[in-house]
């Protein structure tokens, strides 16, 4: 059963050149539960789908269509872009909450971590008595591995990985459906970020919430992801199951995307990478937005952009994948 229903979404940021296509008629779903990977190059549109769905995004970025159609458990339906005032204020953190990609830029400087899990709580829970916030706050730390006596920290006196786990406890305060994950293991080194991941895959199974887990990182997502989806220039261009799509990539950016990160099993095998760079999305090339990177190219890649069809958006592809 799905969670959250994307459909068509768009997403301009307006420039003196004109509108920047940064997603351009995205549709997703995200089943109860799970956990979908969100992977692409730097510039594929992945943050901006994911704040466009949380509703974060400010000028000179605007939803231009589409529908968010978020699934409660009673069965009510929300229409996540028609929410207003507090409505939508009451949505976030209750309902879907984000966990950003730098915990430091993030998280409140002058305000402990205890404190600012508190204040969700407090703004969200008012009936809630103190020593009920306090108990929470020291609960949701402990439960991603922070102890009792760091809830009086702030977060400069935490370490990077331990900054990420305060941000993941703030998100989880109110036990929300969904949790949108924005690189949260950026720039921490391997140990960590190996640790998060297997923090985060517990307290998923634990609390049964949604993840949507955004990454340039493709062979981390195929350790913790349900399913995936591969965005480049501002749209889906593969979704599938995390084992097929390691095992039989039918787009040839997805096969570029797995090419470029060494295998931990097996034999030794060149990284080949993705020749060129991604394209200006001011000005997409036509056709494919992907050919001119394309090894396997044909003819009317250059006049034809292909849709989404079964989970692809490849003219090579018929159901037997890419070499």
């Amino acid at each position: 059963m799905n969670v959250l229903e994307i459909r068509d979404l768009g997403v301009d940021y307006q420039s003196n050149s004109g509108a920047v296509h940064a997603v351009d008629g995205v549709s997703l779903d995200l089943r109860r539960g799970e956990i979908l990977g969100l992977a692409g190059e730097s510039g594929s549109g992945k943050s901006t789908l994911a704040h466009a769905i949380g509703r974060l995004l400010r000028p000179p970025a605007a939803i231009t269509g589409g529908t968010v159609t978020y699934h409660r458990a009673d069965g009510g339906a929300v229409d996540v872009l028609g929410l207003r005032g507090e409505e939508l204020r009451a949505f976030r953190w209750a309902e879907l909450a984000v966990v950003f990609q730098s915990a430091m830029n993030s998280l409140n400087p002058v305000s402990t971590v205890g404190a600012q899990i508190e204040d969700v709580l407090r703004i969200h829970r008012p009936t809630m008595k103190r020593n009920a916030r306090v108990e929470r706050s020291v609960e949701l730390l402990q439960r991603v591995g922070i102890s009792a006596d760091r809830r009086r920290s702030y977060p400069h006196e935490l370490s990077g990985g331990m900054r990420q786990r305060a941000a993941i406890a703030i998100a989880l305060a109110l036990n929300p459906e969904i949790v949108i994950m924005d690189e949260p293991t950026t720039a921490l080194d391997v140990v960590v970020q190996r640790d998060i991941l297997h923090e985060i895959s517990a307290l998923r199974e634990e609390y049964g919430f949604a993840v949507v887990f955004i990454t340039h990182d493709l062979s981390l997502l195929m350790e913790i992801s349900d399913r995936i989806a591969i965005m480049y220039a501002g749209r889906v261009v593969e979704t599938g199951a995390a084992r097929a799509l390691h095992d039989t990539p039918r787009h040839p950016y997805t096969l570029g995307l797995l090419r470029s990160f060494p295998r931990l099993h097996g034999p030794r095998e060149e990284l080949l990478g993705i020749p060129g760079t991604p394209p200006d999305l001011r000005a997409l090339p036509p056709g494919c937005a992907f050919h001119p990177r394309c090894g396997q190219a044909l003819p009317d890649c250059r006049e034809i952009s292909p849709s989404l069809r079964d989970g692809v958006s490849c003219l090579l592809n018929e159901g037997k994948g890419v070499r």
